[in-house]
């Protein structure tokens, strides 16, 4: 490391020490530089960094102050979070060389948030498949490896979704109601394909890794999983997600607009406030290994018709125009997810509640804080 003129850390390769770094590292820094061979806080790396989950993951490891974070995402970090990390990167989780050096530091945690997300992943499948499953895989890769030089498991914590269902018909869907971890995997979506097969390398490199090689029985990766619902946040405007009517019924309410729902009245699937969501990985990767009985989970808190979440929106703006458009292959997709989660073994295993149920989450986070944006 060196300090430029302008006293921000520059860093230079540890393991290439006679090689800049290319252009996507920023350090957030000030002089003096960090020292070789200092004892440092635990350090973790969370891609994806510049969405809302990322966002709040920062703000909660800088306040616990026991950990020096390395973002990384396609765009700058803004000014609120830059003095959240210590390293920031700027590319593409699917490029080798940002991989090699992010594997120069000793990582402890990876939150892998990164991701192209259903609707898009449905309109650019392949670009999908090279963010979503070989961007995974470098990564599994690169902790493997780290956990081998430190001698100490990578705690690899990854959002999943109920993308990875693929429910045979509205029939079964309903009879079966809220379905456990490991039935029904039959995903029928691009995004949902590439989910579960990256649960399964997750497993595969936490368990089985090397099962006929000398390195059967290394233990350098401790995968952790999450199967989020429909995510809801206050705080993002939805983009044409799959799961996007509910937002979308709250934001065109709070601006008295006309809204055309793009799936049936009766269409039902999980979903979740975003704030949940959040705690949940902070839980799962909190909790001791010797109390989880399985890497993927399960985890849930309402699960709704489009035609209850209508009438919770019209509750609050009784001017509400709230029509039904089905668009077939949104709608074919919706049909295809279950209708609820069984999330039993999270609740058994770390202790798993959500804090907000359907009318806390409407009543007291969504609809006030989306109402206020619109409201003068």
């Amino acid at each position: 490391m060196f300090c430029d003129t302008a006293g921000a850390v520059v860093y230079r390769c540890a393991v290439l020490p006679l090689c800049p770094l290319p252009q996507y590292i920023h350090i957030h820094d000030l002089c003096p530089p960090f020292t070789l061979g200092v004892v440092v806080s635990r350090i973790v790396l969370v891609t994806g960094a510049n969405g809302e989950i990322g966002h709040s993951l920062l703000e909660a490891f800088a306040s616990s102050g026991d950990r020096d974070v390395i973002s990384v995402d396609l765009r700058p970090l803004g000014d609120a979070q830059r003095g959240y990390v210590k390293w920031s990167f700027e590319g593409d989780i699917s490029d080798p060389k940002l991989i090699e050096q992010l594997e120069s530091f000793d990582i402890a945690e990876i939150y892998h948030l990164a991701a192209l997300l259903s609707t898009s992943a449905e309109k650019n499948p392949e670009l999908a498949h090279r963010v979503n499953v070989n961007g995974t895989m470098g990564l599994l890769s690169m902790a493997r490896r780290i956990g081998q030089r430190t001698g100490s498991a990578v705690k690899f914590l990854f959002p999943s979704t109920i993308a990875v269902y693929g429910m045979p018909s509205l029939e079964v869907k309903t009879s079966a109601g809220a379905v456990a971890e490991d039935v029904y995997l039959d995903a029928t979506t691009m995004y949902g394909i590439n989910k579960l097969y990256c649960e399964r390398l997750g497993v595969y490199m936490s368990e089985r890794y090397g099962q006929l090689t000398d390195d059967a029985g290394e233990k350098t990766v401790d995968f952790r999983a999450l199967r989020f619902p429909g995510l809801i946040s206050a705080f993002t405007v939805p983009s044409g997600g799959t799961s996007d009517y509910a937002p979308e019924m709250i934001h065109a309410a709070a601006q008295g607009k006309p809204y055309a729902c793009f799936v049936r009245p009766d269409a039902r699937i999980p979903f979740m406030a975003m704030p949940d969501g959040v705690t949940a990985l902070l839980n799962l990767a909190a909790a001791p290994r010797e109390s989880l009985t399985r890497r993927v989970y399960n985890i849930g808190a309402f699960a709704p018709t489009a035609e209850e979440i209508a009438m919770k929106v019209k509750s609050a703006f009784p001017a509400a125009e709230i029509t039904y458009a089905p668009h077939p292959k949104r709608q074919a997709i919706i049909d295809s997810w279950c209708a609820d989660v069984d999330d039993s073994a999270a609740r058994r295993d770390w202790g798993w509640k959500p804090t907000f149920d359907m009318d806390t989450a409407f009543d007291t986070y969504l609809i006030p804080n989306i109402a206020g944006v619109y409201a003068g």
